[in-house]
């Protein structure tokens, strides 16, 4: 009866085409480690995003008299409403950790090199909708620290030669922060940047598919196939790594829920103090920082003395991004047959993004701003000399099939 269900679907929807191409018939490299367990985690987390932002729509209102009423509403009132926003706003962080770490295996195992420099472009778009999503719905509580940090991060847009200020008023939709703001921040959020961000997700899917996984050796599993054109260095992704990954969902679920239940705010970091205090206008803040997961670039924003240079260099910290695939002149793409150069580079920059991430959160002091001066010389030069320092590495010859390291 299944079967001829199935063939009854089939006939008008490609069900088991696309189930074998990308999950029962798709091979993946044998040698996959831990840190390819983000890209599927990245996925669970979405769905609880889309989720839980679905329940907290049924009680939210959109309203700058309302806005922050209604949030305590959904804490206090509604059943179970507490757990729903704490899954949402911790959700929101763990999603960034698990993007961090999935970009970090791109770099440490040269994910983004031909032929997966589209993948990497698709996943690229989805990190910046990611963080306007974010942003967007920063404001949404309408709590002091949403409502001082949209006012400063919008006022940025001002910054821009000849259509800055047209911008920064079409974005806010009036003259300061206010309830136009927050109706059309509300219809970004929920409508237009998740539609976005899902037609990335499959196309950053298809894409990955086309091409092949990419593993921690760096070998193209396709070079080399049996006589039926599998790769002899492949395995189904299901049920191996499908099952494989029930493992990493289950610590992720468990560390997720240390956190959900016993530290959602996580001393400030998740959801700031001031943010449990209402909008007002006439109040600011003493120390108005975004959200951990933006302070790496406002690090870099406020190391800038001028206002409009200081947003290029925002701007350019995360652009050149884009340019990985095209930086990197080696012929390796695995950290494990890297040379030297590359390996201390890869670490300074680690080292420098950490370290602005800490000064975005801290007072704009001399000592603070000075660091963050030195932090973002050595990240910008992590990729501005790369075409140089990866050209003449010397790096280890990579085996013609994978290893089982």
């Amino acid at each position: 009866m299944f079967a001829s269900l199935m063939g009854w679907v089939d006939a008008r929807f490609p069900a088991t085409k696309m189930w074998e191409e990308h999950l029962s018939k798709y091979y993946a490299p044998k040698n996959f480690n831990f840190w390819y367990f983000f890209g599927s985690l990245a996925m669970l987390v979405l769905v609880l995003q889309i989720v839980t932002g679905i329940f907290l729509t049924m009680n939210y209102k959109p309203d700058a008299a309302l806005a922050f009423a209604s949030v305590e509403y959904i804490m206090r009132d509604v059943e179970w409403g507490w757990l729903i926003r704490y899954l949402h706003s911790t959700g929101a962080s763990a999603f960034f950790i698990v993007i961090y770490l999935h970009m970090f295996r791109g770099l440490i195992y040269g994910s983004y090199k031909q032929p997966r420099e589209l993948v990497w472009l698709f996943g690229m778009f989805l990190y910046m909708a990611l963080m306007a999503e974010a942003f967007l719905g920063y404001l949404l509580p309408w709590g002091q620290m949403s409502f001082w940090g949209a006012q400063v991060i919008i006022s940025l847009f001002g910054a821009l030669p000849v259509v800055g200020e047209s911008l920064a008023l079409w974005i806010r939709g009036d003259f300061v922060v206010a309830d136009a703001t927050l109706n059309r921040f509300f219809a970004f959020h929920v409508i237009a940047v998740p539609l976005v961000i899902l037609g990335l997700v499959v196309a950053h899917i298809i894409a990955l598919h086309e091409v092949g996984s990419n593993n921690p050796d760096g070998v193209e599993i396709k070079k080399n196939k049996d006589k039926n054109g599998i790769p002899l260095d492949g395995i189904p992704f299901h049920p191996y790594y499908s099952v494989k990954d029930i493992v990493g969902v289950v610590v992720f679920l468990f560390i997720f829920s240390l956190i959900l239940f016993y530290a959602p705010e996580f001393d400030g970091w998740f959801l700031e103090k001031d943010n449990f205090v209402p909008a007002d206008a006439l109040k600011t803040p003493e120390h108005i920082v975004p959200l951990w997961y933006f302070t790496p670039f406002y690090a870099i924003l406020r190391a800038v003395p001028d206002k409009l240079m200081g947003v290029m260099a925002m701007g350019g910290a995360q652009g050149l991004l884009f340019l990985l695939p095209w930086l990197d002149r080696s012929p390796v793409k695995s950290i494990r047959y890297r040379g030297p150069y590359f390996r201390w580079a890869l670490t300074l920059f680690i080292i420098s993004f950490l370290a602005l991430g800490y000064l975005g959160t801290q007072p704009a002091t001399a000592l603070y701003t000075n660091m963050a001066r030195v932090f973002s010389i050595i990240y910008f030069a992590f990729f501005i000399l790369m075409p140089f320092y990866t050209s003449i590495d010397k790096d280890k010859p990579v085996p013609e099939r994978v290893t089982m390291k």
